[in-house]
């Protein structure tokens, strides 16, 4: 209860943690680390876990401007000075855990990438609440406003979120629309319609967070934000910079950030300490104030 009213009414800003297999190495050279480093995925998973436990050790990385941070799994399998990632976030920083739980993406089909199956579901959720996660997070990705593969994105991503909801983990549902489709904004107007009939079947005790990219028109999903099934609303970057990311993120009232990207953008694996809290405390703060701030 404690972190479910955190999460409903707490003042900040989601991080996304949780580069997988396929984004580490992306991740990893944007923080000075060459793949010429590491020779084998143990080691690039060791790598990317100093980094993680980097920024969420850091004095400037607190529950006044972070709510949550999204972890991966090998994150909250692992330690952070001698406690479970998870639970170090929880009980010893105060800020909200929540678990990617999706295998990645299928091929495009119907304009969409759906996600690939998740045999593991089962396991990783009865995992996750061992670890004090309060919720998940699955992502699938819209390139064309094609009705029939919108429908079947919203259609897949709740039927799962209603399995993950019955073992008491509340869902983070992230159907990102292609920063660089070609249709964007049809596109975000066949998704919110097709999220507004699904929040519309869930029943009085079910909630679920939203999370979707920053939307063309300013305030288009306020009626999203509101609705009485959707916990909360947040927006991701999508590929924006972070100046970019915030700019936008400012004009939309209802949606906060849960950014990973532009959240560890200029950070890196060679600055000192001090260094390094500096320029993570400016991101932190740009990214909280577009988050608490904003902009007619």
């Amino acid at each position: 209860m404690e972190q479910l009213e955190r999460v409903r009414e707490g003042s900040g800003f989601i991080a996304a943690l949780d580069q997988s297999g396929g984004s580490t190495p992306k991740a990893l050279k944007l923080y000075g680390i060459e793949e010429s480093s590491y020779s084998n995925e143990a080691e690039m998973f060791d790598l990317v876990h100093a980094m993680r436990s980097r920024i969420i050790k850091s004095p400037v990385f607190t529950s006044d401007r972070i709510l949550g941070v999204i972890l991966f799994e090998m994150t909250m399998n692992r330690e952070i000075e001698g406690m479970g990632a998870a639970e170090y976030l929880w009980n010893r920083k105060g800020i909200v855990p929540f678990l990617k739980i999706d295998n990645g993406l299928l091929e495009e089909e119907d304009g969409v990438q759906l996600m690939k199956p998740i045999p593991q579901l089962e396991q990783r959720l009865n995992n996750a609440r061992s670890h004090q996660v309060f919720g998940t997070k699955m992502r699938s990705v819209i390139k064309l406003a094609n009705r029939q593969g919108i429908e079947s994105c919203v259609q897949q991503q709740f039927e799962i979120a209603v399995k993950i909801l019955q073992e008491n983990l509340t869902p983070i549902i992230e159907p990102e629309v292609d920063i660089k489709s070609p249709d964007k904004a049809a596109a975000e107007v066949l998704l919110k319609q097709s999220l507004m009939t699904r929040l519309n079947s869930l029943t009085g005790d079910q909630s679920v967070m939203l999370k979707l990219t920053l939307p063309s028109t300013i305030g288009f999903y306020s009626e999203l934000a509101s609705h009485p099934r959707a916990l909360r609303v947040v927006a991701l970057s999508g590929g924006y910079s972070r100046e970019k990311a915030n700019e936008l993120l400012a004009q939309n009232p209802d949606l906060v950030a849960s950014f990973s990207r532009a959240l560890t953008e200029g950070l890196n694996a060679h600055q000192s300490e001090s260094e390094f809290d500096s320029v993570l405390d400016e991101s932190i703060q740009s990214i909280f104030d577009a988050s608490t701030i904003k902009v007619n």
